[in-house]
């Protein structure tokens, strides 16, 4: 039976580069179109999914209504392992890997949004500095590095359409450090927790233990080679060449930006780094990110 893993991550913090990681397992000669993803199964807030099998035009209902429905949508996708383009059984991988950007939430009826266990068999939790993504959310919403900080704080953030023209149902977000919380505390699904900066020193080994974690089976010279056709060099070219279903939707927007560790230091004031610490300090300290704050008090000590 096919299992469904979420790939859940405040926006911005690598999750489409494992996505590209997972459709380039099955390359051969040469990178996968980064607009055609196999082996993924979309994202979880996509409203085809949810209109198809509720035979409800979502933009009918109010948040809330949808929000009740979920569950029963995403038990079913797991059950059948229909992905948003409703493939064949036949075309369906061994693990059907989803995103996420939900935090892991509660519908007003008190049922776990993404349905709990009955609609995933483990969550792949990818998280990233929130210095870091903090100017990639900017750039990619095309707003100021101080609104996208705000943004980051607020805990009661909800983003999506659930009317006629949007594609996506509401997600429910939240700030950064009660997205991260909302999964690690969470007790209906196993977690296996990524952070973006050990993905960029360790690609290979980072991969590997995560698709092992998902029950999919790949062989070492798979995994080096969709590492490489991967490469975030390529994913560039390959946007600069045809462009992305993804990227934003404004001439000269770019999804993949920079891609860096630590890029933080030359994009954000002392000013914006004093706010997001402030903000997030514990759980950084918690996922070992080391606060510019205390870093400094050690040198001057």
């Amino acid at each position: 039976m096919t299992r469904t893993i979420w790939l859940a991550s405040y926006p911005k913090s690598g999750n489409t580069w494992f996505r590209m990681l997972v459709a380039n397992l099955s390359a051969t000669d040469k990178p996968v179109d980064i607009n055609n993803l196999r082996g993924s199964g979309g994202i979880a807030s996509a409203r085809g999914p949810f209109d198809y099998l509720t035979l409800i035009d979502s933009s009918l209902l109010t948040h809330d209504e949808i929000d009740c429905l979920r569950p029963r949508v995403h038990e079913e996708l797991a059950s059948c392992a229909q992905d948003d383009d409703y493939d064949k059984p036949e075309d369906i991988p061994p693990v059907r890997f989803v995103k996420v950007h939900d935090a892991y939430a509660l519908t007003p009826k008190g049922e776990p949004l993404l349905a709990g266990r009955r609609g995933a068999d483990g969550v792949i939790l990818i998280v990233r500095d929130p210095r870091d993504v903090a100017p990639s959310f900017a750039s990619h919403q095309r707003m100021s590095v101080d609104n996208a900080i705000a943004i980051m704080i607020n805990k009661k953030r909800k983003s999506g359409r659930s009317r006629s023209l949007g594609e996506q149902l509401r997600q429910k977000v939240g700030c950064w450090k009660s997205h991260v919380a909302s999964w690690l505390e969470q007790g209906d699904i196993p977690v296996h927790l990524i952070r973006y900066e050990d993905m960029k020193r360790d690609t290979i080994g980072t991969f590997r233990r995560a698709l092992d974690f998902a029950g999919l089976l790949a062989g070492e010279e798979e995994i080096a080679r969709a590492v490489a056709f991967a490469d975030f060099g390529e994913l560039r070219r390959q946007e600069r060449d045809k462009g992305f279903c993804e990227a934003p939707q404004r001439p000269g927007g770019l999804f993949f930006r920079r891609g860096e560790v630590g890029a933080w230091r030359d994009e954000l004031t002392a000013e914006q780094v004093a706010r997001i610490e402030e903000a997030h300090g514990p759980t950084m300290r918690r996922l070992g990110y080391q606060l510019a704050a205390e870093t400094l008090l050690a040198r001057t000590g």
